[in-house]
Protein backbone atom coordinates (compact mmCIF):
# COMPACT_ATOMS: atom_id res chain seq x y z
CA UNK A 1 0.00 0.00 0.00
CA UNK A 2 1.54 3.42 -0.97
CA UNK A 3 1.27 6.23 0.77
CA UNK A 4 -1.28 7.57 -2.14
CA UNK A 5 -3.80 4.72 -0.50
CA UNK A 6 -4.00 6.16 2.79
CA UNK A 7 -7.68 7.73 3.73
CA UNK A 8 -6.78 10.27 5.59
CA UNK A 9 -10.82 10.50 6.75
CA UNK A 10 -10.43 7.02 8.10
CA UNK A 11 -7.47 8.01 10.29
CA UNK A 12 -8.89 11.54 11.24
CA UNK A 13 -12.01 9.49 13.00
CA UNK A 14 -9.99 6.65 14.57
CA UNK A 15 -7.89 8.90 15.90
CA UNK A 16 -10.80 11.18 17.31
CA UNK A 17 -12.66 7.68 18.56
CA UNK A 18 -9.21 6.79 20.32
CA UNK A 19 -9.00 10.54 21.90
CA UNK A 20 -12.72 10.32 23.45
CA UNK A 21 -12.13 6.99 24.86
CA UNK A 22 -8.97 7.90 26.56
CA UNK A 23 -10.50 10.96 27.89
CA UNK A 24 -13.58 8.74 29.48
CA UNK A 25 -10.84 6.78 30.45
CA UNK A 26 -9.07 9.36 32.72
CA UNK A 27 -12.09 10.84 33.70
CA UNK A 28 -13.16 7.60 35.60
CA UNK A 29 -9.54 7.12 36.78
CA UNK A 30 -9.84 10.88 38.68
CA UNK A 31 -13.58 10.56 39.72
CA UNK A 32 -12.77 8.84 42.83
CA UNK A 33 -9.55 11.17 43.56
CA UNK A 34 -10.88 14.26 43.40
CA UNK A 35 -14.08 13.10 45.62
CA UNK A 36 -11.94 11.69 48.29
CA UNK A 37 -11.24 15.42 48.34
CA UNK A 38 -14.39 16.34 49.47
CA UNK A 39 -15.44 15.99 53.45
CA UNK A 40 -17.16 12.32 53.87
CA UNK A 41 -20.54 12.68 55.71
CA UNK A 42 -18.78 10.54 58.43
CA UNK A 43 -16.05 13.11 58.50
CA UNK A 44 -18.91 15.97 59.05
CA UNK A 45 -20.41 13.90 61.31
CA UNK A 46 -17.12 13.93 63.02
CA UNK A 47 -16.66 17.09 63.21
CA UNK A 48 -16.99 19.62 60.37
CA UNK A 49 -18.12 22.97 60.79
CA UNK A 50 -22.17 23.56 60.20
CA UNK A 51 -23.20 26.91 57.98
CA UNK A 52 -26.50 27.87 59.65
CA UNK A 53 -28.78 30.56 58.41
CA UNK A 54 -30.58 32.27 61.01
CA UNK A 55 -32.10 35.47 58.72
CA UNK A 56 -35.41 33.91 59.07
CA UNK A 57 -35.39 32.87 62.95
CA UNK A 58 -38.20 34.85 64.06
CA UNK A 59 -38.01 36.06 67.58
CA UNK A 60 -39.11 33.45 70.46
CA UNK A 61 -38.52 30.87 67.81
CA UNK A 62 -36.52 27.48 68.16
CA UNK A 63 -34.65 26.11 65.21
CA UNK A 64 -32.59 22.80 65.42
CA UNK A 65 -29.53 21.56 63.04
CA UNK A 66 -27.20 18.45 63.48
CA UNK A 67 -23.27 18.68 64.68
CA UNK A 68 -21.09 15.96 65.12
CA UNK A 69 -24.16 13.80 65.46
CA UNK A 70 -26.20 15.65 68.01
CA UNK A 71 -29.31 18.15 68.01
CA UNK A 72 -27.56 21.99 68.25
CA UNK A 73 -30.72 24.42 69.36
CA UNK A 74 -30.36 28.34 67.91
CA UNK A 75 -32.86 30.27 70.43
CA UNK A 76 -34.08 33.59 69.47
CA UNK A 77 -34.53 35.51 72.70
CA UNK A 78 -37.12 38.39 72.81
CA UNK A 79 -35.91 41.29 75.26
CA UNK A 80 -38.59 39.95 77.83
CA UNK A 81 -36.77 36.09 77.53
CA UNK A 82 -33.28 38.17 78.22
CA UNK A 83 -34.84 40.47 81.38
CA UNK A 84 -35.82 37.15 83.18
CA UNK A 85 -32.53 35.46 83.40
CA UNK A 86 -31.55 37.38 85.80
CA UNK A 87 -34.78 37.05 87.88
CA UNK A 88 -34.44 33.30 87.53
CA UNK A 89 -30.60 33.21 88.90
CA UNK A 90 -31.34 32.41 92.36
CA UNK A 91 -33.26 29.03 90.98
CA UNK A 92 -30.18 27.74 89.70
CA UNK A 93 -27.85 25.23 90.15
CA UNK A 94 -24.80 27.14 88.43
CA UNK A 95 -26.15 30.67 87.44
CA UNK A 96 -23.13 32.11 86.60
CA UNK A 97 -21.69 28.69 84.42
CA UNK A 98 -18.73 28.16 87.07
CA UNK A 99 -18.14 25.10 85.28
CA UNK A 100 -15.71 25.70 82.39
CA UNK A 101 -16.49 22.72 80.35
CA UNK A 102 -20.14 23.49 79.75
CA UNK A 103 -19.47 26.52 77.65
CA UNK A 104 -16.57 28.14 75.97
CA UNK A 105 -15.06 31.18 77.70
CA UNK A 106 -16.44 33.83 75.21
CA UNK A 107 -19.79 32.55 76.48
CA UNK A 108 -18.89 32.69 80.03
CA UNK A 109 -21.10 35.41 81.13
CA UNK A 110 -24.86 36.29 82.29
CA UNK A 111 -26.64 34.85 78.52
CA UNK A 112 -24.01 32.26 78.24
CA UNK A 113 -23.93 33.19 74.63
CA UNK A 114 -22.02 35.57 72.25
CA UNK A 115 -24.73 37.89 71.37
CA UNK A 116 -27.84 38.47 74.07
CA UNK A 117 -30.49 37.72 71.26
CA UNK A 118 -29.36 34.14 70.19
CA UNK A 119 -28.43 31.32 72.36
CA UNK A 120 -26.77 28.78 71.08
CA UNK A 121 -26.67 25.11 72.99
CA UNK A 122 -26.44 21.25 72.10
CA UNK A 123 -30.34 20.02 73.34
CA UNK A 124 -29.30 16.68 75.12
CA UNK A 125 -30.13 16.95 78.71
CA UNK A 126 -26.72 16.37 81.11
CA UNK A 127 -28.68 13.75 83.50
CA UNK A 128 -28.68 10.95 80.89
CA UNK A 129 -28.71 12.72 77.05
CA UNK A 130 -32.92 12.56 76.65
CA UNK A 131 -33.84 15.72 74.33
CA UNK A 132 -35.81 18.26 76.35
CA UNK A 133 -38.40 19.79 74.67
CA UNK A 134 -38.81 23.96 74.57
CA UNK A 135 -41.42 25.04 76.74
CA UNK A 136 -41.69 29.20 75.99
CA UNK A 137 -45.46 29.34 78.12
CA UNK A 138 -45.55 31.02 81.23
CA UNK A 139 -47.00 29.45 84.35
CA UNK A 140 -48.40 25.97 82.70
CA UNK A 141 -50.46 23.78 84.44
CA UNK A 142 -47.52 20.89 84.98
CA UNK A 143 -44.81 22.81 85.54
CA UNK A 144 -45.69 25.38 87.78
CA UNK A 145 -46.62 29.24 88.18
CA UNK A 146 -42.81 30.33 88.54
CA UNK A 147 -42.13 28.96 84.98
CA UNK A 148 -40.92 31.80 82.83
CA UNK A 149 -39.97 29.28 79.78
CA UNK A 150 -37.01 27.31 78.89
CA UNK A 151 -36.75 23.58 78.44
CA UNK A 152 -38.29 20.36 80.61
CA UNK A 153 -36.87 17.17 80.19
CA UNK A 154 -40.01 14.71 80.33
CA UNK A 155 -37.37 11.33 80.66
CA UNK A 156 -36.62 12.57 84.34
CA UNK A 157 -37.81 15.95 85.22
CA UNK A 158 -34.88 18.20 84.37
CA UNK A 159 -35.32 21.84 83.64
CA UNK A 160 -33.42 24.54 82.22
CA UNK A 161 -33.95 27.99 81.78
CA UNK A 162 -33.97 30.06 78.53
CA UNK A 163 -30.09 30.26 78.69
CA UNK A 164 -29.65 26.69 79.46
CA UNK A 165 -28.99 26.68 82.69
CA UNK A 166 -30.11 24.15 85.18
CA UNK A 167 -32.61 24.54 87.92
CA UNK A 168 -31.78 22.86 91.76
CA UNK A 169 -33.16 19.95 92.20
CA UNK A 170 -33.70 17.93 89.39
CA UNK A 171 -31.40 14.82 88.13
CA UNK A 172 -29.53 17.17 85.42
CA UNK A 173 -26.07 17.77 87.55
CA UNK A 174 -24.90 20.78 85.03
CA UNK A 175 -25.98 22.91 82.84
CA UNK A 176 -26.91 22.11 78.50
CA UNK A 177 -23.13 22.21 77.02
CA UNK A 178 -22.79 25.25 74.83
CA UNK A 179 -20.48 24.50 71.73
CA UNK A 180 -17.58 26.94 69.91
CA UNK A 181 -19.74 28.96 67.58
CA UNK A 182 -19.08 32.22 65.63
CA UNK A 183 -21.13 34.85 64.11
CA UNK A 184 -19.89 34.88 60.34
CA UNK A 185 -22.41 37.50 59.68
CA UNK A 186 -25.67 38.98 61.09
CA UNK A 187 -27.67 35.98 59.82
CA UNK A 188 -25.32 33.23 59.73
CA UNK A 189 -23.33 31.32 61.98
CA UNK A 190 -20.90 28.62 61.91
CA UNK A 191 -20.83 26.02 64.90
CA UNK A 192 -18.02 24.31 65.65
CA UNK A 193 -15.43 27.15 65.10
CA UNK A 194 -14.39 29.63 67.70
CA UNK A 195 -14.72 33.00 66.90
CA UNK A 196 -11.73 34.22 64.65
CA UNK A 197 -8.55 35.79 66.55
CA UNK A 198 -10.35 33.57 70.09
CA UNK A 199 -9.14 30.52 71.31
Amino acid sequence: MSADDVDHGKRRILTAAATVMGGIGAAYVATPFVLSMDPSARAQAAGAPVDVDISKLQNGQLMTVEWRGKPVWILRRTDEMIKQLEELSSLMRDPGSEELTQQPHYAKNDYRSINPEYMVMIGLCTHLGCAPTYRPDLAPEDLGKGWKGGFFCPCHGSKYDLAGRVYTGVPAPSNLVVPAYRFVTETRLLIGVDPEGVS
